[in-house]
């Protein structure tokens, strides 16, 4: 079983955040969620310290609703955690925006203060985690499996917090494509014209970042040089294989990215879904660039459902919640927890896209470097 360490996504420096609309539609509760002796959901640092787990659904269920951000049903096997979510505590869940990138989820948090239609939660990646928390955007809370997070999948305030991973992979339509590249030296071949895609922009999503990232690695660069991962897209580009549509479920079913460069969760989700269209969704690892990243769970520190939002983090990192995003292809953050514990749902771990080795990190000073000379040389490297 490979175990994660920590996880990294995008964009720190020189970010470019794309505009929301922000016409107000009501301003937060004035009066958070209380218990009878006082103690305020919006403040609660864990379930116990509002007074157990019991109360914090009870309160969770008055507020009646959760408000996320950012979350594609069919992203690790987001629907049907939302779906148990609702099931489990009667709270009605509304996702604005389910294509958003961790850029505009942190645009809504900070420019929605004191709104009823700001975010409760957030699933971003680790550099717009630490820029929120430095913001003073996050609230401190540790769900009861906090301690069996490592300590460096989470933040020693307990601001956000690991959830689940994977690696970058070549997803393939093998009716389309004849032989099916497995390696990042293979998508340079000349049968490829027009059809390897990333899943969005490498300066806004933190799949995108990932595949540069890894082509890197492939490519005699480092976590200290992303570099020859810009070029490799450039000399992708200038050999006419890359194209700059950004692969969705949509775009490869229509033929329009038979080649997609994607976490190895999504690929695999995406091809249960496209048996029943009869298209061949083949994935692969590529060996000569593994790259993995993990993302990261935060609630906003100004959250009109405090109690919701702390709910729905419990929800997450129980067995359960742990559980369906392991049954989406992800690597859940308590994966040794939950296998030591006995907890963890082994067919759904045997079902996992195989990988050799232990996958290795950048650390933040790395990330910010890479973000830095990515958002400074992409565009010239695949314009035109």
């Amino acid at each position: 079983m490979t175990v994660f360490q920590p996880r990294t996504v995008v964009i720190a420096g020189g970010l470019v955040v794309a505009a929301l609309a922000l016409s107000a539609c009501g301003a937060a509760p004035d009066n958070k969620s209380t218990t009878a002796d006082g103690k305020s959901a919006a403040t609660a640092a864990s379930a116990a310290d509002f007074g157990g787990l019991d109360a914090l659904v009870k309160a969770a269920k008055k507020e009646g609703t959760l408000h996320a951000i950012a979350l594609p049903r069919d992203w690790a096997n987001y629907g049907a955690l939302l779906d148990g979510f609702q099931k489990k505590y009667g709270i009605k869940v509304t996702v604005e925006n389910p294509d958003g990138t961790s850029a505009q989820e942190i645009q809504a948090v900070s420019t929605r203060k004191g709104q009823d239609r700001a975010p409760d939660v957030l699933d971003i990646g680790s550099s717009f985690t630490a820029s929120a928390a430095q913001q003073g955007l996050l609230a401190s809370y540790k769900v009861a499996g906090y301690d069996d997070i490592p300590a460096a999948q989470k933040d020693a305030q307990a601001r956000w917090f690991n959830d689940y991973g994977g690696y970058v992979s070549i997803g393939c339509d093998a009716k389309r494509v004849k032989v099916c590249p497995t390696t990042f030296k293979d998508l340079l071949k000349p049968e490829y014209k027009g059809q390897v895609a990333l899943n969005g922009n490498p300066t806004k999503s933190g799949s995108a970042f990932g595949g540069v990232f890894a082509a890197a690695l492939a490519n005699g660069g480092s976590f200290d040089n992303i570099q020859p991962g810009i070029d490799f897209f450039a000399q992708l580009k200038k050999s006419g294989n890359y194209t700059p549509v950004e692969s969705t479920p949509a775009t490869v079913e229509k033929g329009e990215t038979p080649i997609s460069i994607d976490w190895d969760y999504l690929n695999a989700g995406y091809a249960d879904e496209f048996k029943s269209k009869g298209l061949d969704w083949k994935i692969a690892v590529p060996s000569d660039g593994q790259y993995a990243q993990y993302y990261s769970q935060a609630i906003n520190k100004d959250a009109p459902h405090p109690a919701a939002a702390r709910l729905w983090e419990e929800y997450l990192y129980s067995a359960e919640g742990q559980n369906l995003w392991l049954k989406g292809y992800a690597r859940p953050v308590l994966m040794p927890a939950l296998d030591k514990a006995g907890t963890l749902d082994k067919t759904a771990a045997a079902a996992l896209p195989q990988v050799t080795g232990t996958p290795s990190f950048p650390t933040k000073a790395q990330q910010d470097k890479a973000s830095s000379v990515l958002t400074q040389g992409w565009g010239k490297a695949v314009s035109g």
